[in-house]
């Protein structure tokens, strides 16, 4: 896409709606592009809507781990609709226009379960290492108490912070263009329109992405690195491989979505392209989502049995 040159800041506007341009570059592949996200939306929500169901009607599954699990399938369910349902009528309509402020909500709702995910997956981490490196202190260090204060200060923690940067977005005034290159309302390609100096915001964006990602990842990697320490300890193969097992799916689960989400938002400004920012999004927004249900409940055993057993007894009612 060919970028105008600036006007001068005495053109500064404030445009009432922007077009998305989403994925505009590509218009032979539209229609598979929704049919392909309509699937992974379905199967976004079949899946966490599947688990947090099991672990809001069975008994056996409401110890903390499960609480946790079961808040964050529905943080995913909230994360991405958010972002696709809009991203299917644009595919579905061709029209891409968004007022300021639909546009603002969405940035804003967008980015408070963005930094609620960050920390949730922090809090599993940390019960992994209580589990495998104090599996004796558990029930004690993990109890009712401390998992709802972990969930909710997970959900509450970043909302102060995310309203108030999307407010400073939206407070700056654009150069004349309303054509945001992504297929949501992302802070970097909005900043990226603002004529002016954006330093303040820039410096906003890379202090939040190091307290809400960079500070929740590290603390991930300080906890497998104390796990992994434990699990080499281990005198039994059989112990290793299961525990090594477990914390594999964790792994896989955060890598993609931290990797990519530190690259987008602490990468410095004049590597920015909107095509690979588009890409990149993609992962962070819907790998979790996507394989969180397979990697945390659909390979547990007593997950499956809760299934079975909730879809016998719906059966048995009909």
């Amino acid at each position: 896409m060919n970028h105008q040159e600036k006007p001068p800041e005495g053109n500064l506007t404030k445009p009432m709606e922007f077009v998305l341009l989403d994925f505009a570059d590509v218009p032979h592949l539209q229609w598979f592009l929704f049919g392909l996200f309509l699937i992974i939306y379905i199967m976004i929500l079949v899946g966490n809507g599947t688990v947090f169901l099991i672990m809001k009607l069975d008994p056996a599954h409401q110890t903390p781990m499960y609480v946790s699990l079961g808040n964050f399938s529905f943080l995913e369910m909230c994360y991405m609709s958010v972002i696709l349902p809009r991203m299917l009528t644009n595919l579905w309509t061709q029209r891409r226009r968004i007022s300021l402020v639909a546009c603002a909500a969405r940035m804003c709702f967008f980015l408070m379960p963005g930094a609620t995910e960050c920390f949730f997956l922090a809090v599993m981490a940390y019960d992994h290492y209580v589990a495998i490196c104090h599996p004796l202190h558990y029930p004690l260090v993990m109890n009712h108490k401390v998992c709802v204060q972990l969930v909710a200060g997970s959900w509450m923690g970043g909302v102060p912070v995310q309203i108030g940067q999307t407010f400073q977005t939206f407070s700056l005034s654009s150069c004349g263009s309303n054509l945001i290159n992504h297929f949501f309302c992302d802070i970097p390609p909005v900043i990226k329109l603002a004529c002016g100096n954006t330093t303040v915001n820039e410096m906003m964006v890379y202090t939040v992405a190091v307290l809400f990602v960079a500070v929740p990842f590290l603390l991930i990697l300080v906890s497998y690195g104390k796990i992994i320490s434990t699990i080499l300890k281990l005198s039994s193969a059989t112990g290793r491989t299961k525990a090594f097992f477990t914390c594999s799916s964790h792994l896989v689960m955060v890598t993609p979505f931290f990797g990519s989400a530190t690259i987008i938002y602490l990468r410095p400004k004049s590597q920015d392209s909107g095509g690979t920012n588009k890409v990149l999004s993609l992962f962070y927004t819907i790998s979790t989502p996507l394989f969180n249900p397979t990697i945390y409940s659909l390979r547990n055993k007593n997950f499956i049995k809760a299934l079975k057993k909730l879809y016998v007894n719906k059966l048995l009612h009909l």
